[in-house]
Formats: structure tokens, C-alpha cells, sequence
């Protein structure tokens, strides 16, 4: 039998994932001030669009401590912003369309994270 600490099911790759989701989430809510501060405004010296990655990093703290509800809610959250990520992606073109695809791929990122934690969760407690 394969030793405990090297199961997927295990109660270290829960932790793991949770870390995951955690640090892609922090990405994201940076990515996306930077987005329409710096990076790729939708007007030139930013927007008040740079207050959507506001939500986010609300949301980060009850997830970063790992409760079930936080984590829950942040696969919801997400969401959206990967969808904004595709659509501007598409309908962007240069530098604008990077960052769009790039904040598409963390929020992608982020929402598989959040899905293999629970997973690995919910496995861990039936092998329990």
C-alpha cells in the first residue's frame, strides 16, 4: 500500500491545492488593478474598472484561512472574470489582448485549483 504522505487523497494535497487556489486568486486580484491601472487601461492613466479585483481580494482572506464556504464561493466568484478575460481577449488586439488572456488563464488557474481541493478533500474524508 502506498504510503499516506504520497496519496493524491491524502491530507497534504489538500493543503497543497488550497495553497494553490489561494496564491491564484492573490495573483488575480493583482492582475486585474494592474490590468486597468498600468498594464492595459481601457482609457489612457487608468480607470475606475481597476476596483473590480476589489471583490477579490475581500474574498481572499476566508479563503487563504481555508474555510469550506470561502472556498466555495470563490469557484463562483472567479468565474466572471474569466469570461472577461475571453471575451476581451478576443475583441482586444496588442498588449490589451495578453493581459486579457493572461487574467483568463490565472482565473482558469484558480477555479481548477479550487475544484481539486475539494475533490481531494471529499476523498480524504471517505478513505477516513
Amino acid at each position: 500500500m502506498a504510503d499516506a504522505a504520497l496519496s493524491v487523497d491524502s491530507p497534504s494535497a489538500v493543503v497543497t491545492w488550497n495553497r494553490l487556489a489561494v496564491a491564484a486568486v492573490a495573483a488575480l486580484a493583482l492582475l486585474e488593478v494592474l490590468w486597468e491601472l498600468w498594464l492595459a487601461p481601457v482609457k489612457p492613466g487608468g480607470s475606475w474598472l481597476a476596483l473590480k479585483g476589489l471583490p477579490l481580494a475581500l474574498a481572499w482572506p476566508p479563503l487563504a484561512r481555508g474555510t469550506s464556504r470561502a472556498r466555495q464561493a470563490m469557484t463562483m466568484l472567479v468565474l466572471p472574470y474569466a469570461a472577461e478575460g475571453v471575451v476581451r481577449g478576443l475583441t482586444e488586439s496588442g498588449r490589451h489582448a495578453l493581459v486579457a488572456w493572461t487574467a483568463a488563464f490565472v482565473a482558469a488557474a484558480a477555479f481548477t485549483a479550487l475544484l481539486a481541493s475539494f475533490r481531494t478533500a471529499r476523498r480524504a474524508s471517505r478513505a477516513r
